[in-house]
């Protein structure tokens, strides 16, 4: 007999909230079989309102067949193993393989009769019934948290008959977050796989190139990036290798040249009124003031808040991060880390992470600095950053320094309307600047003061501006 493997791909509550079968292309009033290697999958909506609407993916997988069909069918233990094992009952890369066939448009981002819906942040739920993970909840939540996922959890027994024969390693997963609908199906075709740490076919070449495709924009700066590169293309060591090497060009290479002439403009700019080390200064002079030992400078660069915190004996450990590895690289350089002395180099760490991704090695610290970072994000990814450094990281002390727009027209070689930096998105005025800050503290429970770092000008202020943000109770 065949097996069955369930999967939710999607719930969401937009209003309307059957919108999800136009981007899912799939009827909400209908349901639909496709014909895959390995069985049938069936799509149905178990629940289609205004208000609700779930999507459901029914995998009916046939041993038999899958044995047949099977490429890469490695060692087996016993003789049936072929055709007595868990893959027709467990999410795998069945699952992944299924999403890919049954919801290859969605993937793509693709839409023809409602295309504005592509790009919309939806509250979206996806629960996997059944989802093998002989690594443990931990990784789990080191998988899906990074990502901006609320998980709920519940290990199942391995039969709920025998309780004394104690838990599985399957689990119920259930996943939450405003979402786009492509970016979930992403997620989940990339990471079912991982968390299993197998794959049913062959695992050639072209698995890179699926990676690549399907990790865009989120992979390379996934706190596990490593782990689950190594786990989707099955410890295969030569493809590993190549992957993680298209990861780390991405970075190191083709912006470098405007990045390089950007960062001279806006030097340029500032060095007449000395307001790069007026502003490393204020900053270091802010993390002296609140009392903290473990510190992290966030979006670190090349190091030069690092290079004014290392000699200080008040902090005890540093961890500068960055999502450029390029300038990771040159803060090794310039902060000559193999000729410092050992009590400053073991207090040291630099590592490579985004803002938009939750991370676990942010948490714990009681200060943290954003020095000139904030105006690099994209104004719709602000709100990310913000939980992951004052929800998730969660430090006594937030230091964040901008441009103060306003100040810009007194440069005169700054054309009207311009940014100081090419990349920044945007550059907000004292009064702008002051609203996020005062929305932010009260959101996560911090008190905020501003400072303006270099000389005010009246009516357009100096031409930065600094929070300092204390949580509640926090150390002093």
């Amino acid at each position: 007999m065949p097996g069955l493997s369930f999967c939710r791909p999607s719930t969401t509550t937009h209003s309307p909230a059957t919108d999800l079968g136009f981007l899912l292309h799939k009827h909400p009033g209908k349901v639909q079989t496709f014909s895959l290697s390995f069985g049938l999958a069936h799509i149905f909506y178990p629940e289609a309102t205004p208000d609700r609407c779930t999507a459901a993916l029914l995998l009916e997988i046939d041993p038999i067949q899958l044995f047949r069909s099977r490429r890469d069918s490695g060692n087996t233990s016993f003789a049936l193993q072929q055709y007595v094992n868990d893959r027709p009952y467990v999410a795998s890369s069945f699952l992944s393989v299924a999403l890919a066939a049954v919801f290859g448009s969605a993937l793509a981002g693709q839409c023809k009769n409602r295309p504005e819906l592509v790009e919309m942040t939806l509250p979206l739920t996806a629960k996997i019934s059944v989802l093998p993970c002989r690594s443990g909840e931990d990784l789990l939540q080191r998988l899906f948290e990074p990502l901006g996922y609320t998980l709920k959890v519940d290990r199942l027994p391995l039969d709920p008959h025998f309780p004394e024969w104690g838990a599985s390693d399957v689990y119920t997963v259930e996943l939450s977050a405003e979402k786009r609908l492509k970016d979930l199906l992403a997620h989940l075709y990339v990471l079912i796989p991982v968390l299993d740490d197998d794959k049913h076919y062959y695992v050639g070449e072209d698995e890179i190139t699926k990676l690549m495709g399907r990790g865009e924009g989120w992979l390379a700066g996934h706190p596990e990036r490593d782990l689950i590169v190594e786990r989707y293309l099955r410890h295969r060591r030569n493809l590993t290798e190549s992957a993680l090497s298209q990861l780390r060009e991405e970075d190191l290479s083709g912006n470098d040249t405007d990045e390089q002439q950007a960062d001279a403009r806006e030097e340029t700019l500032e060095h007449s009124i000395g307001l790069n080390q007026q502003r490393l200064e204020a900053v270091f002079a802010k993390m002296k003031e609140s009392g903290a030992n473990r510190v992290l400078d966030l979006g670190c660069g090349e190091g030069k808040l690092i290079r004014l915190l290392l000699p200080d004996h008040q902090f005890s450990q540093i961890v500068g991060m960055d999502v450029s590895s390029r300038s990771l690289a040159q803060a090794e350089l310039r902060l000559q880390l193999e000729r410092l002395p050992d009590a400053q180099r073991s207090k040291l760490k630099l590592i490579q992470g985004s803002l938009l991704y939750q991370d676990r090695r942010l948490a714990g610290f009681d200060a943290a600095a954003l020095v000139e970072v904030i105006e690099h994000l994209e104004p719709d990814r602000i709100e990310v950053m913000e939980r992951v450094v004052f929800g998730s990281a969660s430090p006594n002390t937030v230091i964040v320094t901008t441009p103060n727009q306003e100040y810009n027209r007194m440069w005169p070689n700054l054309p009207a309307g311009k940014f100081r930096h090419l990349d920044h998105h945007f550059e907000w005025s004292r009064t702008e600047f002051h609203d996020w800050a005062i929305r932010v503290g009260l959101t996560y429970g911090y008190e905020v003061a501003f400072f303006p770092i270099g000389a005010s000008v009246p009516e357009v202020g100096a031409p930065t501006q600094m929070a300092v943000f204390k949580r509640s109770g926090g150390k002093e």
